[in-house]
């Protein structure tokens, strides 16, 4: 950053456009930066992209007595010298603050030397600035001791103690926000050269009376098996396993709570309403399309709940560790097992985590393996497809069988993710120079409660919100594909079809509508793989969003027995063919729609953040043909395979 910038600051009291007073929140990961954020901005932050890029923003508005507060939660970094863009995100909006009244710097008080240098770096901005030290307990706990208001005078700014997780630390932080124009400016900024930057940290820790810490024997316990090249690795994949038998276990009769209110609602407003097909609109489109993706809600909240606990324990942090070998065999390193572990959630937000990558190839073979990670948008696809499989409580004593398909089909997943990390890696190219990778572990904690109910309220409401909007449309797109053209009276009555059998009405319909000639166009492509018409429907309109595959199932189920949908889509025959009259969802069909969901590349969102991302329509569609073509191909085998062991 330049003197002069640095010397001519914003004013203080600079507010953001419409009035509103803004202040940015800074810090290193694993610093308690986030929890503090949630603790200040609850259900009130929003997330959005900086301006040309698609690195997250989080905002949220804080009220405080001098009136609202907008605080920016800036993405973690451990120096202000970026070697990845989210590190530059965090420098660029330190040098342009125009807009911004004040910085927040998050410093753990268990590693202050680190958190001082930091705040050296960020004092360079000449904003009114107060640190904010947290993990005052743990500092203690360990025999450490600092004495916050010897560091406040050492710094010239004021310092907070705050234990992250307790609300007395986030009313006092809020009380500060109040006015930030009466926070502290440096009138002499710290020294930037690395050598007088260390002597000014030593003379800063001396002046606080700064004890360090003693090593975290609990932490260091754990770790000693945790970290464990071979048990360490066993713990993980065992913990992996656990994590999938308990979305089955535990989610199973939430989910059929569910499925039974949605079937009551369809009964009720087919018998409610007396237009028929507003009756089938309501019934099939709305609530049996819609309705039959939200049946898999628990599952998702469970998931994020899983993995909100693990992160908020400390322990994905160590995760990472261990798969920094695994990430090391195509070429990537532990950062990029952050972004493939974000593509659990969703392959969008893991293609974004790869910005904290410093190289650009590791960046792109990156986001060429993310959509291989299963997200949870195939969560409902996977539930589905193998509960047609694997009847439910079948297993052996604690271990389900459908639980055991899951964690293969994720395992299978991650393999797959690494194998394409491996190929991309060597296509665009392994030259290039040697990055630094650092990793903080973390002391182990307890996950706060409110952390966690945040994390998974924000996936529910995603998913809500996609149910929605982009569900919604497109199974009112499906319903009117299905149902439409209109057959009329004569017409059905010169095919055979008894008027009063509303059955055989909808099945005849369904069977000569719009999505039955588009389903059979492209049936050439994957009959070799055991499907249908109808599968190839779901299919083609899970581009829109893997989940409306279920609700395309939904609809063609609910449409052939509204009162047993289930029963419905196992007995679904086909129509024509030469497998005319077998039933459709065989095992080596079931296996190759689970094969193919694994590989294909079939989300547009993802495909146009890639494009952003790599700033070229080149990448994103080489992904789509070449997982397109990898899907079937693996699809095929599986069915082949499946067909004769079966």
């Amino acid at each position: 950053m330049s003197a002069d910038h640095c010397g001519g600051g914003p004013p203080a009291g600079a507010v953001a456009p419409g009035g509103t007073t803004r202040v940015a929140l800074v810090g290193s990961p694993n610093a308690g930066k986030t929890t503090l954020f949630n603790g200040l901005t609850g259900l009130r932050a929003k997330t959005g992209n900086y301006p040309g890029v698609t690195v997250a923003r989080y905002e949220g508005l804080v009220e405080t007595a001098g009136g609202p507060v907008v605080v920016e939660d800036l993405p973690g970094t451990y120096s202000l010298d970026p070697i990845s863009p989210d590190e530059e995100i965090v420098a660029a909006v330190l040098q342009e603050a125009g807009s911004l009244a004040g910085l927040l710097v998050v410093v753990d008080a268990t590693n202050l030397r680190r958190g001082l240098g930091f705040v050296a770096q960020v004092q360079q901005a000449g904003l009114p600035t107060t640190v904010v030290l947290t993990f005052v307990d743990e500092l203690l706990r360990r025999g450490g001791r600092v004495d916050p208001e010897a560091l406040s005078r050492a710094l010239g700014m004021t310092v907070l103690p705050v234990v992250a997780g307790e609300r007395r630390g986030v009313e006092a932080l809020r009380d500060i926000l109040a006015d930030p124009s009466q926070w502290a400016t440096p009138v002499l900024l710290p020294p930037t050269q690395p050598e007088d930057v260390v002597a000014w940290t030593q003379s800063i820790i001396t002046a606080a009376r700064f004890v360090a810490p003693r090593p975290d024997s609990r932490t260091g316990r754990l770790d000693g098996v945790l970290l464990h090249p071979l048990w360490g690795t066993l713990i993980f994949f065992l913990t992996m396993f656990a994590f999938f038998q308990t979305i089955f276990v535990v989610a199973a009769p939430l989910q059929g709570w569910i499925e039974q209110a949605f079937a009551w609602l369809g009964e009720w407003a087919r018998e409610a309403i007396p237009i028929r097909w507003l009756a089938s609109f309501v019934a099939d489109a709305l609530l049996a399309g819609v309705g039959g993706v939200l049946v898999f809600l628990p599952q998702i909240a469970l998931l994020f709940i899983l993995i909100s606990l693990l992160e908020g324990s400390g322990y994905l942090s160590r995760a990472a560790y261990l798969m920094d070998r695994v990430m090391s065999t195509a070429g990537l390193e532990g950062r990029a097992f952050v972004a493939l572990l974000s593509s659990l959630a969703c392959a969008i937000p893991g293609i974004m985590a790869t910005r904290t990558l410093p190289s650009a190839k590791d960046r792109l073979a990156t986001m060429m393996a993310a959509p291989l990670m299963t997200c949870s948008a195939r969560l409902p696809v996977y539930v589905l497809l193998i509960g047609l499989l694997v009847p439910p409580g079948l297993g052996w004593g604690p271990v389900q069988a459908q639980g055991l398909i899951m964690f293969g089909l994720y395992v299978l997943g991650a393999a797959s993710a690494m194998a394409s990390a491996w190929f991309w890696k060597r296509v665009v190219g392994r030259s290039g120079v040697a990055l630094p990778f650092y990793m903080e572990m973390p002391s182990y904690r307890l996950p706060q409660p409110r952390t966690v109910l945040i994390s998974v309220w924000d996936a529910c409401r995603a998913f809500l919100r996609k149910v929605t909007s982009i569900i919604l449309l497109t199974t009112v797109v499906l319903w009117a594909l299905l149902n439409l053209p209109m057959r009329s009276a004569e017409e059905l009555s010169a095919a055979g079809v008894d008027l009063h059998d509303e059955v055989a009405v909808t099945a005849y319909t369904l069977d000569h509508s719009a999505a039955a000639a588009i389903g059979r166009a492209v049936q050439p492509v994957f009959e070799p793989l055991g499907f249908d018409w109808r599968v190839n429907v779901g299919v083609i309109s899970s581009l829109a969003a893997r989940e409306v595959f279920v609700a395309t199932l939904g609809q063609v189920a609910a449409a052939s027995d509204p009162e047993n949908p289930a029963s419905a889509l196992a007995e679904l025959r086909h129509q024509d063919g030469p497998r005319a009259g077998e039933k459709v969802f065989t095992p080596p069909t079931i296996a190759a729609l689970l094969v193919f969901f694994v590989y294909a590349l079939q989300c547009m969102s993802t495909l146009a953040v890639m494009r952003r991302e790599t700033g070229t329509w080149r990448w994103p569609l080489i992904a789509f043909a070449h997982l397109g073509a990898v899907g079937w191909t693996m699809a095929f085998l599986a069915h082949t395979i499946v067909g004769v062991l079966t």
